[in-house]
C-alpha cells in the first residue's frame, strides 16, 4: 500500500520525493532533495493536477490507482509544463486513455512540442470554470511565473491554491506534508534559494500574479514543490512578496575567490570592520567550494555585497565569474556592491568586476582596493575604508 495523505475530504496528495538527483535543472544542488508535489480530487467527476517527474512513476501510479479505487480519471489539470511536473503525462494517458487534459493555449503547444502527441485536450482561459460535483475548479493565467504557459487552478469550495511552482521550494517533505508537520525554519533557506535562483528574475510577473490572486480567500496552498501550507499559507505568499519586490534585510554578503589564500585574508578582515561598525549579519562565503545558488540565496536576503577576487589570466577568477553571470541573470536590484582583490605580475580581476557592476548598473559602494600578491599596512586601511563605506551603505534607508 502506498502512503497517502488527505488535504480536505475528497482531495489527496499524491506527490514523491526525490532523493537521487543530485542537481535540479541539473545546475542547483538538491542537498536536502526535492519533492514532486501532485494532487488528486475524487468528486463525481475526479481530476488530477499536476504530475510528477518520470523517474518516480511507479509508486505514483500506483497512489493514484488505490485513492480512485476503480473510478475513472476524468481530468488531469497541467498548470505547469516543466518536465519535474510534466513528466508523467504520456503515463497518465496511457493508464488512463479516456482522460481529459486541462491547460490553456501555450500548455498544449508545449504538449506537443516536448511529447509529440495529440491528447483529448480541453483549453482554459482566464477565469474559466470546471464543475466536479460539490467542488468547482476556477483557472487563473499566470504567464512568466516562471513558464509563460503557468497558471494557477483555485477549489472555490475548501479555498485551495494549486499554485504551480509558485509558493514552492526545494526540500525533501520527510513524514511531514504540511506545514504544521513540518520545522519550518528547516525549509526557509531551501525555499528562499529555490525562489531566488529558480523564480528570481521575473519578480514583475510575481507581483501581477499575486495582484489577480489578491481578491481572493485561500485557506490552503498546494505548490508542486515543499509543504501543503494549510494552517499558515500567508506565510509562503508575504516571503514570496517580500522577494519580488526585491526588498531586502541588513547586512553584507562577501564572496571572493582565491588561490593561496591571501584574498581570503582581505574578505576576512572586512568582515571583521563590518562588525566593529555594527553590520551583525555577515556571510563569508568562497566561490570555489560554495555553489552559485547558495550564495545568490544570501545575496538576495541582504542589501551589502563585497565581490573579490584574485587575478587569473589577467582577468576575474572563474568561479567568481560565474557567480557574477549568473546573478546577472536574475535582475536583482536595490543592493550595493564593493570590490576588491588581488594581482601577481599583471592585474584584471578588480577591473573586470568593476565592469560588470557598471554593465549591470549596480551601485557602487567606496573605492575597489587591488593589491600585488599580498595586502600591507596601508592596504589594510583602504580594507578599512570599503568596510565602513559599505556599513553605512546598509544601515541607510
Amino acid at each position: 500500500m502506498e502512503i497517502v495523505a488527505k488535504i480536505v475530504d475528497g482531495v489527496y496528495y499524491v506527490g514523491v520525493n526525490d532523493r537521487d538527483t543530485h542537481l535540479f535543472e541539473n545546475i542547483w544542488p538538491l542537498t536536502k532533495g526535492v519533492s514532486y508535489n501532485s494532487y488528486l480530487i475524487v468528486d463525481e467527476k475526479t481530476a488530477l493536477i499536476d504530475t510528477v517527474k518520470v523517474n518516480k512513476m511507479k509508486e505514483y501510479i500506483e497512489k493514484i490507482t488505490q485513492i480512485l479505487d476503480g473510478k475513472p480519471l476524468d481530468y488531469l489539470i497541467i498548470n505547469h509544463m516543466e518536465p519535474d511536473h510534466s513528466g508523467a503525462i504520456s503515463s497518465i494517458v496511457h493508464a488512463f486513455p479516456n482522460v481529459k487534459i486541462v491547460g490553456n493555449k501555450k500548455t498544449f503547444e508545449f504538449i506537443k512540442a516536448m511529447y509529440h502527441f495529440e491528447g483529448n485536450f480541453h483549453e482554459v482561459k482566464d477565469g474559466d470554470e470546471i464543475n466536479l460535483g460539490s467542488r468547482t475548479l476556477k483557472f487563473y493565467m499566470t504567464p512568466m511565473v516562471h513558464w509563460p504557459e503557468t497558471m494557477m487552478t483555485y477549489d472555490i469550495k475548501d479555498k485551495i491554491l494549486f499554485s504551480g511552482d509558485a509558493f514552492g521550494g526545494f526540500g525533501s517533505l520527510d513524514g511531514g506534508i504540511f506545514d504544521d508537520e513540518v520545522d519550518i525554519s528547516y525549509f526557509e533557506n531551501e525555499i528562499r534559494r529555490y525562489y531566488s535562483n529558480i523564480v528570481g528574475k521575473f519578480g514583475p510577473m510575481v507581483q501581477k500574479a499575486l495582484q489577480k490572486l489578491s481578491g481572493l480567500d485561500i485557506k490552503i496552498v498546494c505548490s508542486t514543490h515543499g509543504p501543503v501550507w494549510r494552517t499558515n499559507p500567508m506565510h509562503i505568499v508575504s516571503a514570496y512578496d517580500r522577494w519580488s519586490k526585491y526588498e531586502y534585510e541588513e547586512g553584507v554578503v562577501i564572496a571572493y575567490g582565491t588561490m593561496y589564500g591571501n584574498t581570503e585574508k582581505m574578505a576576512d578582515y572586512i568582515a571583521r570592520v563590518l562588525a566593529e561598525e555594527g553590520v551583525k549579519n555577515i556571510r563569508v562565503m568562497n566561490t570555489s567550494t560554495t555553489h552559485e545558488s547558495f550564495i545568490i540565496n544570501e545575496i538576495w536576503r541582504f542589501k551589502g555585497v563585497i565581490l573579490g577576487t584574485c587575478t587569473y589570466n589577467n582577468w576575474i577568477f572563474p568561479p567568481m565569474e560565474n557567480l557574477i553571470i549568473n546573478l546577472s541573470h536574475k535582475g536583482l536590484p536595490n543592493r550595493v556592491f564593493g570590490v576588491f582583490g588581488t594581482y601577481g605580475w599583471s592585474g584584471g580581476g578588480v577591473k573586470g568586476i568593476v565592469e560588470y557592476i557598471q554593465k549591470n548598473k549596480w551601485q557602487l559602494v567606496g573605492e575597489p582596493v587591488e593589491v600585488q600578491f599580498s595586502p600591507k599596512e596601508e592596504d589594510f586601511e583602504r580594507l578599512r575604508k570599503l568596510a565602513i563605506d559599505m556599513a553605512k551603505a546598509v544601515k541607510e534607508g
